[in-house]
């Protein structure tokens, strides 16, 4: 979708936001899949209602967009402009053991961050791709820890009431690979309350899940992480894997052979061609565990 308004266009340098024309969203998302849109920068926190408002006003529909790493975007070109923060600085500042994070920070840097000031509790992390903002929607989680685990508060953007807000950690509800942010929530930042351990401690940890990754993710192919949410007590993994569906493909679209709940753009693969292969996937369990699988990947369609 292209912008064309005046008043949009004029209004864009003054509300701190940048036009990017035609942005493939292959190039914005971990699988490398995605159409082509209108691409808004912004810059300043403040700005976002007013932006938002302007874009309601002149009958602009438009997604917000962070790290790409959980998502699949189809293919074409977009019926939606898209959205996405531009990093703050600073990324971090530090308060005893609160630590207070832009919400497009890398999660990476984040935890590398915290744990060189001794601050733990997040080494699971260090391996999930994306930002803060994203991490925080989904409650990104891996071996036992959980992001929301440790939110004291966020400040987001209420699209539904037009306004940023404060938000304390026990008014949001944090379940697996889920939370209470409405769609068109917009994370801005988030306060972190850590527990102090030492440094070569929480090294440690963190190599410890670096090599359980390495050793069974397809690290250096194209995914969006895990594409179906584990069932109660079950793993969608196992399952797949079971089905002998490693390596199955639709077009360029593949199951991992490391890992049978990664599915990878081993090419070129296209938006149809992943959806296929998840629809694919998901008729087989259901037929032979009679387990319907939830889709962990966020898509977003026409």
């Amino acid at each position: 979708m292209r912008i064309e308004e005046a008043k949009i266009l004029a209004a864009l340098p003054e509300l701190g936001t940048e036009l990017r024309r035609e942005v493939s969203l292959a190039e914005l998302t971990s699988l490398g899949i995605g159409g082509t849109t209108d691409l808004l920068r912004i810059l300043r926190h403040e700005a976002i209602p007013s932006l938002l408002k302007l874009l309601d006003q002149q009958g602009v529909p438009h997604k917000f967009l962070g790290g790409g790493s959980n998502l699949l975007v189809v293919d074409g070109e977009l019926p939606f402009v898209v959205l996405q923060l531009v990093k703050g600085e600073p990324e971090i500042s530090l308060d005893g053991n609160v630590a207070t994070v832009d919400a497009a920070a890398d999660l990476g840097r984040t935890v590398t961050f915290c744990a060189k000031n001794n601050l733990g509790g997040m080494e699971g992390l260090i391996g999930v791709p994306g930002t803060v903002g994203g991490a925080l929607r989904m409650n990104a989680g891996a071996y036992g820890i959980q992001i929301g685990s440790y939110v004291r508060e966020v400040k987001v953007y209420r699209a539904a009431e037009r306004k940023i807000e404060i938000l304390r950690g026990e008014q949001i509800s944090f379940e697996y690979r889920h939370t209470s942010f409405a769609p068109d929530d917009m994370m801005l930042a988030v306060k972190l309350e850590l527990p102090s351990k030492p440094y070569p401690e929480i090294l440690q940890g963190i190599r410890i899940c670096n090599e359980k990754r390495r050793s069974s993710q397809p690290l250096g192919q194209k995914s969006a992480g895990c594409i179906f949410k584990n069932p109660p007590g079950g793993s969608a993994g196992r399952m797949i894997d079971e089905l002998g569906l490693k390596g199955f493909s639709h077009g360029d679209a593949r199951v991992s052979e490391r890992h049978a709940n990664f599915f990878v753009n081993a090419g070129q693969a296209s938006a149809a061609d992943m959806l296929a292969l998840i629809a694919d996937v998901r008729e087989r369990v259901q037929r032979a565990y009679g387990i319907t699988l939830e889709n962990e990947v966020v898509v977003w369609n026409a």
